[in-house]
Formats: structure tokens, C-alpha cells, sequence
């Protein structure tokens, strides 16, 4: 430890001295925004001078300080830039001294014979399943933040995923993914597809009645108001009908359940007909008190009427004692009207009763004519309740009638339609058997048919030319992000060899994306992988031809045998290789001999030498 202390011994103005002769530059971007490097990278024996005595991992850009504990410039930096700090190294070993054990800027310098020792040393890649080897300085400038098998964060929904992983997570895994609606084209997230499939004007519906298909939802109400085979409610339901019913035979349903129809529309009526009769006595009750009320009024008038006219065509005294006994032998009565005041004081002079009986009567009479006016409306009223009874009565006689009439024609019907019934059965039995059996043939026949078009475009010999037709709309998709890569059908080196295909990109993929056609070669797992030699390593040629035979667009290379690509597939498939940059697309537009009729032919060749 002293020997380390020699070259710091003058302290910090002498290292001050020092670095101003040989003026170190500070450390650059890259330099200095990273700790050290993790220990796991290191394939050799870890030693502690190799540690930053900062982060404790392996020094990255090394600065000794003044005290000749040695830092990564990033660790270095960061201590110091809230000002000058104590050595936590010194401390831990006992060693504290001031001022050389004080960081602070301007006292360390660059140790680069320790940074060119430490970039020798060998190195592995931390990542599982990734096989890189070399020195840590290689590791740094070529592999650090660019492994395929590394795990990163994706931008959108957070879940880590390996490096080499990312397009196909951003095509088909990620539930934060945008897609755009294939019936409506407007954008939504894939966690939303069920909402949006429920709102989507352009949904395909299908019809419950006529059984037609992709209706979009827009024009669906449309529809169903002249679908004839789509079922509403029998007219019959407000009386207790419950049965949904074809536009087209709604007649055939009323006809055939005219029976049941009248026997609903007959409950119904007579359940009117319960409640008004248990209206009806009450308000006839109620009448004949009225009535009776309105006779004793009327014989009180009467009596009354033919006591004033007795008293006034004879002597007042008899006439009161006329009225007397006229009162108390008639039926009894009200209280006789009590004689006016001009009577007490001459009742002798009869010249004084004569105006009295005429202005009486007549107010008698005008009340006997109101009340025979209210007797004769509750008499109407009677009449017309009298009336109503009898015409429900006779249209409950008429739907009797009916009602017997078409029980006896249901009765033949329900006999023939129970034959009916049976034969349907009988032949729906048959209906069904039938399809089930075409639908096995159908999905045999499917079944065959992609097999016979897998065979007939399958090559095995190595050498494979592929027909892209539609290139212009499939290459709008690719620009589009609907469809940035096609694969296609699979081709073999022989009949029991390697199982191979191609993946193209119409608008380019990683640094050829948008200015370059990009096309791969892809190794997929075959049913002979076990009987073959692995890894891959024939050389592959491939080929964008020109289709007036002059000048083809040739690219090839011979695997890496190191790369996952090419060993033996344990999916279906394994990542692709090729060749990103493989065909500019300015060479694609305008005029040219590699298009014609919207038509491009690749083709693949395999080098069979050793096989």
C-alpha cells in the first residue's frame, strides 16, 4: 500500500502540476453515462484490482485517484459532483489521510494501462441462451445493448422480452397494440376489440331470420323491418298470445290457432265483463236510494201543494184546520210550511192569503220539475247500462257459437298436423344425418385441398421460385403496417432433407425499412431433423429475377454456424436470416423488368455440396 502512495506524495498542487502538463481530456458521452461492467461478463478469474471501489463491478474508463484507489469515470464523476468527498476505500481500510484521501475534481487522472489490461481480459454475453464470446473492449463497442437474447422493456405495455423477440411481441402478443378495424378501418386497441366490436357500424351481423350474412350493423334495423322471415309478435299477444311468428306467416299462424285465439279474446271479454258487473250493482244501488229519496220528495211537494190550494179557497181558519187534519190523516210529511207573518193579525181577512199560494206554487212547482229532471237522467243512465249488458251478452253468445264452430275444425287440424309433425321429424332426422355427413366430406376435402396446394408448390431439390402476385396492394399493406411480412410456402433440399422457407418485407425491415425490399431465409422444423447434420451451414443464393432475363438482383451468403438461426429448430421455425438491404425499392418504381402484371418472382437456391 505504501508503494501505491509513492506517486501521490506531493500531494494534491503536485498532481495538479502534473495533469496540467499532460492536460487528460474528460471522458466522453460513452465514457461517462455508464457504471462498470457487470462481473458475470467476465470468463477469467475475477481479481480485486479490476473492481471500481465505488459500484464494485469491473472498471469501465478507469480514473485513479490521488490516493490510488481507482474508480469508473461515471462512478468517479457522479461522487464528486456534489463537491469534494472522503474515500470511502481509505476508510474501509484504515488508511485515511487528508488531503490525498479527498476526492474531488482536477486530483484523478485516466488510468489507461489498467483500461487496456481490463478491455483484454475475456468476456461472455450475461444473456441465457446467447453464446458470444470475447474480449470485454469487443463486448463494449460490439455487443453491449445489442445481444438479441437481452430482455427489454416494451414501449407500450411494460412486459420484459427478449431483444430478438420484439417485432413478433409488437405484431402479435402485445395486449397494448394498436390494430385497425377490419370493417370499419378505424384504429383501436387490441385489449378493446370486444368493445369496439360491439359499437363497430361495419360489423357483419347475421340475420335471425332469413339466416343472411354480413349485414353491417348499420343497415341491420333496415333489414329487419322487411325480412319476411324474421319473427314478430302475433297480433294476439295484447289478449295473452305469446308466440313469435315469420312476417310471411303470420296468416298461416292466425288461421291455425284461430281456437286459441278466440279462446284468449273470450277470457278477456268476459274478465271485462266480471268487472263491470262488479261495478254495476253498486252504481244501481246507489240510484234506486236516489230515486227513492226523490219520491217522498215529490208526494211531500204534492201535499203541500194541495194544502195551499185548499187554504186558499176557503175561511182561513178552516183552511187551517183542514190543513190540520189533511196532515195528520194523509202520510206522514216534512213540517207544514209555517204560515207567512201578515196572517197573526187578521186572519179574517182573506183578501191577504190570495198572492201567497200562487208565488209558492210556483217555486213548487220548479222544484218538482228539477227532481223529476234528475229522475229521468238516472233513468237513462239505467237504460243505457241495461243496453250494454244485453250487447255483451249477445257478442258472448256470438263467440260461442264460434268458439264450438272452430273446436270442431281444430280438432281435424291438430289430428292432421300431428301427422305432419311426425313426418318432419321423420325427415329432419334424415336432414341432419345428411349434414353431418357432408360436413366430414367438406372438411376432408378441405383438409386435401391444402395439402395438394402445400405439395404442388413444395420443391425438393433445393431450388425453390416464388410468384408474389398483387404486389402493388400487398406492398401499400406492408407500408400500411396491415401486413409487414409474408412467408412463403415451405421447399425442401430433398425428400427427407432440410425443411426451409422465405420471408419477404415489401417496404424493408430493421435499417433497410422504407428504402430497401428486405427478404430472409427462414430454417423450419421438419419431420427428418433428427437424421440430419446440424447446424445448418449449405451455402444459400438469393434472387429477385428479372423477368426479361438480363440482369437479376443476386445476393448470398453462407450461414454462421454460431448464430440460433441455423440450429437445429426447436419451434416452428427459426429466427430468420438474410438480408435487410437486399433490393433498393427506388429500383422497383417506375418502369421496370422485375414487375410485370403486378407480379415478382424470388427465387432461392441451396447448395446441396455434402449433402
Amino acid at each position: 500500500m505504501d508503494a501505491r502512495f509513492v506517486s501521490a506524495v506531493a500531494g494534491c498542487d503536485a498532481r495538479t502540476d502534473t495533469m496540467a502538463t499532460q492536460e487528460p481530456s474528460p471522458p466522453s458521452s460513452m465514457e461517462s453515462n455508464k457504471p462498470g461492467f457487470p462481473k458475470k461478463i467476465l470468463g477469467d478469474k475475477l481479481e480485486d484490482k479490476h473492481l471500481c471501489n465505488c459500484c464494485h463491478n469491473i472498471l469501465r474508463r478507469p480514473f485513479q485517484a490521488q490516493c490510488g484507489h481507482r474508480f469508473c469515470s461515471y462512478c468517479f464523476n457522479r461522487t464528486v459532483s456534489n463537491g469534494p468527498q472522503k474515500c470511502n476505500a481509505c476508510i474501509k481500510e484504515d488508511i485515511f489521510e487528508e488531503p490525498m484521501s479527498i476526492l474531488k475534481q482536477g486530483c484523478a487522472f485516466p488510468d489507461n494501462a489498467v483500461r487496456r489490461e481490463v478491455e483484454s481480459l475475456s468476456a461472455v454475453c450475461i444473456n441465457e441462451s446467447c453464446t458470444w464470446t470475447g474480449s470485454i473492449k469487443e463486448y463494449e463497442m460490439e455487443h453491449e445493448g445489442k445481444c438479441e437474447f437481452m430482455f427489454i422493456p416494451c414501449p407500450s405495455c411494460k412486459e420484459r422480452i427478449r431483444f430478438n423477440e420484439q417485432e413478433r411481441h409488437n405484431e402479435r402478443e402485445c395486449p397494448e397494440r394498436t390494430l385497425n378495424c377490419k370493417y370499419c378501418k378505424e384504429p383501436f386497441h387490441f385489449k378493446n376489440i370486444k368493445a369496439h366490436d360491439e359499437i363497430c357500424p361495419k360489423y357483419p351481423m347475421i340475420c335471425e331470420g332469413c339466416a343472411k350474412k354480413k349485414i353491417p350493423r348499420e343497415k341491420y334495423v333496415d333489414h329487419i323491418k322487411f325480412c319476411s322471415k324474421f319473427r314478430t309478435p302475433c297480433r294476439f299477444h295484447v289478449v295473452g298470445c305469446d308466440m313469435s311468428v315469420e312476417k310471411e306467416k303470420i296468416h298461416d299462424h292466425e288461421r291455425a290457432y284461430a281456437y286459441e285465439h278466440l279462446n284468449l279474446l273470450l277470457h278477456y271479454i268476459m274478465g271485462m265483463k266480471v268487472s263491470m258487473e262488479g261495478l254495476q250493482p253498486q252504481g244501481l244501488e246507489v240510484a234506486g236510494h236516489k230515486l227513492v229519496e226523490l219520491q217522498q220528495s215529490l208526494r211531500q211537494l204534492e201535499a203541500r201543494v194541495s194544502q195551499l190550494s185548499t187554504t186558499s179557497s176557503g175561511p182561513p181558519v178552516q183552511g187551517a184546520a183542514a190543513s190540520s187534519s189533511s196532515s195528520s190523516s194523509g202520510p206522514p210529511v216534512a213540517a207544514p210550511l209555517p204560515p207567512p207573518p201578515a196572517m197573526a193579525p187578521a186572519l179574517s181577512v182573506s183578501t191577504s192569503f190570495t198572492p201567497l199560494p200562487s208565488s209558492v206554487g210556483a217555486a213548487l212547482e220548479l222544484q218538482l220539475h228539477s227532481e223529476k229532471t234528475k229522475v229521468a237522467e238516472l233513468g237513462r243512465r239505467c237504460a243505457e247500462l241495461e243496453v250494454k249488458s244485453g250487447t255483451f251478452e249477445n257478442v258472448v253468445c256470438v263467440l260461442n257459437r264460434e268458439v264450438e264452430r272452430f273446436a270442431t275444425t281444430l280438432e281435424a287440424s291438430n289430428r292432421q298436423h300431428k301427422l305432419d309433425q311426425d313426418k318432419i321429424e321423420a325427415l329432419s332426422n334424415k336432414v341432419r344425418q345428411l349434414e353431418r355427413t357432408v360436413g366430414l366430406k367438406d372438411l376432408t376435402v378441405a383438409e386435401m385441398e391444402g395439402r395438394l396446394r402445400e405439395i404442388s408448390a413444395t420443391t425438393f431439390d433445393g431450388v425453390f421460385v416464388w410468384r408474389i402476385s398483387d404486389f402493388a396492394k400487398k406492398r401499400q399493406d406492408a407500408i400500411a403496417g396491415r401486413a409487414p411480412a409474408m412467408f412463403s410456402p415451405a421447399f425442401y433440399t430433398s425428400k427427407y432433407g432440410y425443411k426451409m422457407c422465405l420471408r419477404i418485407y415489401l417496404n424493408g425491415d430493421g435499417t433497410g425499412r422504407g428504402s430497401h425490399l428486405s427478404l430472409f431465409f427462414v430454417v423450419m422444423r421438419g419431420l427428418s431433423d433428427a437424421l440430419l447434420k446440424w447446424p445448418f451451414n449449405q451455402k444459400v443464393t438469393l434472387m429477385l429475377l428479372d423477368q426479361s432475363n438480363r440482369e437479376h438482383i443476386i445476393d448470398a451468403f453462407r450461414p454462421d454456424v454460431t448464430s440460433s438461426s441455423f440450429q437445429r429448430p426447436v419451434s416452428e421455425m427459426n429466427i430468420a436470416s438474410g438480408c435487410p438491404l437486399f433490393c433498393p425499392l427506388s429500383k422497383l418504381d417506375g418502369k421496370n423488368s422485375y414487375i410485370r402484371d403486378d407480379t415478382i418472382f424470388i427465387k432461392a437456391i441451396v447448395d446441396l455440396t455434402g449433402l
